[in-house]
């Protein structure tokens, strides 16, 4: 019976259910912040809702009752239990920061959809060269910060008068937000040469240090879908050596007897035939 409901589970047909039922689930969230339509149609709205978290909870037990203790030797196994979980919290339909997590649901898709999964797991195993290059970026941000702050924090309090604002200024910088006109052009009519300090910065960090975050994060992809691909490989590969082993245990085993006896007789015909 486990391995039935195990096979019923990972169906193409069970899955892509699962994810109109999350997609669909979404929408009705996303309705019941419309006062205009939770004032004709509210009531159905959640009883939908309810429906919806039952066949995720339905979901989860059979995949329990099915896997056992195994559920949780995988990750995404244990990131929608807790999704389901947290919809479950004692007063999450009364506490507004408890029921707006339930869109959290959502994010099930990406362990329904296989090349969601893929993206989510090369940035995961991005992450270790991405903390280094992170810590890059809060060496080069914590230099200009200080900089910053002795050079123009007194013409400008308000957004280099500490080192936080300072910080958080030159944060904006970096994302390229109003920085011209919003930032670096005031502090340039007090002083003139404060270009000189601005471009490189922007030239650092967005340019190169946010293009090493990108890189980082598309090889690991690229990473990831080489394993699956030879995950794939080899799966296809034991799965044609089974096939040829199942044929050959098929076939008759030959008669070494009369082998050995076709064999003498050729031999004896050959010794007879030459000169």
């Amino acid at each position: 019976m486990r391995d039935r409901l195990a096979q019923a589970l990972e169906r193409p047909v069970t899955r892509n259910a699962i994810m109109g039922v999350i997609l669909f689930n979404a929408v009705l969230l996303g309705m019941e912040t419309s006062d205009s339509i939770m004032a004709e149609a509210g009531p159905l709205i959640l009883l939908l809702d309810q429906l919806c978290l039952a066949i995720f909870v339905a979901e989860i037990a059979a995949k329990l009752i099915a896997y056992r203790l195994s559920f949780f030797r995988a990750g995404w196994n244990i990131f929608d239990f807790v999704i389901v979980g947290i919809s479950l919290v004692p007063g999450a339909q009364t506490l507004s920061v408890l029921r707006a997590l339930r869109i959290l649901r959502l994010l099930r898709v990406i362990s329904v959809a296989p090349s969601l999964r893929r993206v989510v797991e090369g940035f995961i195993n991005a992450l270790p060269g991405m903390g280094s290059v992170f810590l890059l970026m809060g060496m080069i941000f914590y230099i200009g910060a200080v900089m910053a702050t002795k050079l123009f924090g007194d013409a400008f309090p308000d957004w280099f008068g500490t080192l936080g604002l300072s910080a958080y200024s030159l944060f904006q910088v970096m994302t390229l937000e109003s920085w011209s006109m919003g930032i670096v052009r005031p502090v340039m009519e007090v002083f003139p040469y404060a270009w000189a300090f601005f471009v490189p910065f922007i030239m650092v960090t967005t340019f190169a240090v946010v293009n090493l975050l990108v890189g980082l994060i598309v090889n690991s992809m690229q990473d990831a879908h080489h394993e699956e691909d030879t995950q794939k490989t080899d799966a296809y590969r034991d799965e044609v050596l089974s096939r040829l082993a199942a044929i050959e245990a098929r076939l008759p085993v030959p008669d070494t007897g009369s082998d050995a006896r076709l064999r003498d007789e050729s031999a004896r015909k050959i010794a007879y035939d030459r000169p």
